[in-house]
């Protein structure tokens, strides 16, 4: 069992890092989000004609949603402003989607709206418009959808400022820099072994504690790499876990805070423990594989922070596990934290690996 004296190994492990130093300005932690809140915005074709009549267009809307409900489109506003400022006509309206319109050769008022005459007085003729075809789920979306027509936006705040990079306090990133950093140190230590250049690190945010630091350890097994090897250590501290990895000094673990007090004995008396890494952060120099991104959704892990992408990386680059809505448990995750000096850890790693397989090839 880990003593008082073990909770001081698990002060951040840091070196001094080129480049990095306490400057928080030079990164932003961006969230990944969901393809659809980060794709471009989808537009089909509409008609749309000018109100000639402003005292006519409460009637016309009226007919309009008789006529064409333009269902799946509750996100358009049905009439705007017109965009030509020098126009006579101040308004526009949406009369109905290109492809549901009446198939004729020549597109008019009479050829789109039947019982034509006085029931469409106030109305001019139809022209073609570009309309976003979903709802818009963030700023920048909502900035271009309103490009092509008026859209209605139920925005989150949250999403808002974490894409400007502004989520986080000065306070909270100097942390940030400082976990991301301990995590560099241990990817270091991986690296002069042999082993590939990644680190991780799990911490309590509420207590602002690390408990657990790992790094790559593939030399012993093809399974363990830095996260895996981070949610065992994590394991540990709460009484379980299935390999040992002390013979590398850089793999470590404490005891949470609540087990650390009771000294363990509430657990045989059924002390309730969050589930491995419930409510923990994880920082790791390189974006997730899927085998580590899944281990972090069942390890029900609350954050996730890295600072350099993967082509086969699974929380952004190739797939976007945690945003897959049949999973049962879903976390927030942020890249760009360090990144540079992450990038160049993983960059010379590789690049003494290109070199080792040269000189192997020379030899043959």
């Amino acid at each position: 069992m880990h003593t008082e004296e073990d909770t001081q190994i698990m002060e951040p492990q840091t070196k001094r890092w080129k480049g990095s130093g306490r400057d928080t300005d030079s990164w932003d932690a961006l969230p990944v989000l969901s393809d659809l809140q980060s794709q471009d915005i989808e537009l089909i074709e509409a008609f749309a004609a000018p109100i000639t009549n402003k005292k006519e267009t409460s009637r016309i809307i009226a007919e309009l949603n008789s006529l064409y409900p333009l269902n799946g489109l509750q996100h358009l506003k049905r009439v705007r402003a017109c965009k030509d400022k020098g126009s006579q006509n101040p308004l526009e309206v949406l009369l109905c989607l290109v492809s549901e319109a009446p198939d004729v050769k020549a597109v008019s008022k009479d050829s789109l709206l039947p019982s034509s005459g006085a029931k469409w007085e106030g109305l001019g003729e139809p022209f073609v418009v570009k309309i976003p075809a979903r709802p818009p789920l963030t700023r920048p979306q909502f900035e271009l959808a309103s490009q092509h027509w008026s859209t209605a936006f139920h925005e989150d705040k949250h999403v808002t400022v974490a894409l400007r990079g502004e989520l986080f306090s000065t306070k909270e990133k100097a942390k940030m820099h400082t976990y991301m950093t301990s995590a560099l140190t241990a990817a270091q230590a991986a690296k002069e072994l042999g082993m590939e250049a990644v680190g991780a690190v799990v911490v309590d945010p509420e207590v602002d504690r690390i408990i657990a630091v790992g790094h790559d350890c593939r030399r012993d097994h093809p399974l363990h790499h830095a996260v895996m090897v981070c949610i065992d250590l994590v394991a540990r501290s709460q009484g379980g876990g299935n390999y040992c990895f002390d013979r590398y000094t850089a793999c470590q673990f404490s005891l949470p805070k609540a087990a650390k007090n009771q000294e363990m004995s509430n657990q045989s008396e059924g002390a309730a423990e969050p589930y491995i890494c419930t409510g923990y952060d994880l920082y790791v120099t390189r974006e997730p594989c899927v085998m580590c991104a899944m281990a972090l959704v069942h390890s029900r892990i609350g954050r996730v922070f890295y600072g350099t992408t993967s082509a086969d990386g699974a929380l952004g680059t190739r797939f976007k596990i945690h945003t897959q809505r049949d999973l049962n448990h879903h976390f927030e995750v942020y890249k760009g934290i360090l990144s540079k000096q992450c990038g160049e850890l993983i960059s010379s790693d590789h690049q003494i690996e290109d070199l080792k397989e040269k000189q192997v090839k020379c030899k043959e």
